[in-house]
């Protein structure tokens, strides 16, 4: 049997700006079960980090977080203290950021963050926490532990602090890892070998893991459940098979369609693109939030709430007014031969 690690529902993060409240994230929902990735797709600015931050209630003293449903492990986390969400952080659920060298602290070696880790969470001695630090080096790719856990963060390379960094997110055995577009500093080469090597751990530990991520072609190769997140909202949520092979927002449909398809799109041709921009999310708003984007709008989706509703398959959804059929457009970009 499945176990539940993550129960999240109707999360909302409302942050109080000058120009009024800014609506980060809308009443999303979501679960995360042992072993299974879910990938948090959306361009900059949608929302995907403020929920990752919620998670961990790490949001800006402005922000103000609710759910009906926010359970770790059976945990409810919603009214957890600032001591108890310290005691949970880095032990039960871990995060990995997107630059490392601003996660690591520059005046300590990597070895007495990651040491720290394990002895601010379990009864054991220096030494166990160091053998055990040594392990989870090896075991991330970086070869000389033994040499490597006295250096500072600044001797490292990009790749290595991001390998430290998910080493750190291992020390406790968490059930549950957050990671915040971690390849997004990196060389596309290194990109692999990271992303390689957090499904590879995942699998091993039967860790659940949240991926934030902007890039489809990383989804494609990691998920096994996608949202796709515009404007503080999931607009499609499914199977990585699903989206990918039968996207039902207008969203999702023109992101697809954004992705060159190598030895198939001409040379010089130009790529498929979204027109309009964002909407701003401060202040109320009414109807779909990518009504002023969609080539499908009509009166209704102006005003009114539009709720996730059932697309092809059991346990795809999308918010869209129109059936699958009748938005599904030719996802054939501009330029395919």
């Amino acid at each position: 049997m499945t176990k539940r690690i993550l129960d999240v529902e109707n999360l909302t993060v409302d942050i109080r700006v000058p120009g009024g409240m800014l609506h980060a994230v809308q009443d999303v929902s979501f679960t995360v079960d042992k072993g299974e990735t879910l990938c948090i797709v959306g361009e900059s600015g949608c929302g995907k980090s403020i929920t990752a931050l919620s998670l961990m209630n790490l949001l800006p003293k402005a922000a103000i977080r609710s759910a009906g449903r926010l359970q770790l492990d059976g945990m409810d986390m919603r009214d957890l203290d600032e001591r108890k969400m310290s005691d949970l952080r880095g032990n039960r659920i871990a995060m990995i950021f997107q630059e490392p060298m601003t996660s690591l602290n520059p005046a300590y070696t990597i070895g007495n963050q990651l040491i720290e880790a394990m002895l601010r969470h379990r009864d054991v001695s220096t030494a166990a926490a160091r053998q055990r630090a040594l392990f989870l080096l090896e075991k991330v790719g970086i070869t000389g532990a033994a040499n490597r856990i006295g250096q500072y963060p600044h001797q490292l390379s990009g790749g290595l602090r991001q390998r430290v960094m998910i080493a750190m997110s291992l020390m406790c055995g968490p059930a549950l890892i957050v990671a915040d577009e971690p390849t997004t500093a990196l060389d596309v080469t290194i990109q692999a070998q990271i992303l390689h090597l957090l499904a590879e751990l995942q699998r091993e530990l039967e860790t659940g893991l949240i991926l934030i991520t902007h890039d489809l072609g990383i989804v494609a190769r990691v998920a096994t459940r996608v949202a796709i997140m515009y404007a503080g909202k999931f607009v499609e949520t499914g199977t990585a098979d699903q989206l990918f092979n039968a996207p039902s927002h207008p969203y999702t449909q023109g992101l697809l369609r954004c992705i060159p398809i190598p030895g198939r799109t001409k040379r010089g041709a130009h790529l498929g693109a979204i027109p309009g921009i964002v909407p701003s999310l401060i202040g109320d708003m009414q109807g779909c939030h990518f009504a002023s984007r969609c080539r499908h709008v009509h009166d209704a989706c102006l005003s009114g709430a539009i709720d996730l509703r059932p697309a092809f398959d059991n346990g795809h959804q999308y918010r869209c007014l129109l059936s699958p059929q009748a938005c599904a457009e030719n996802l054939k970009p501009e330029g395919v031969a």
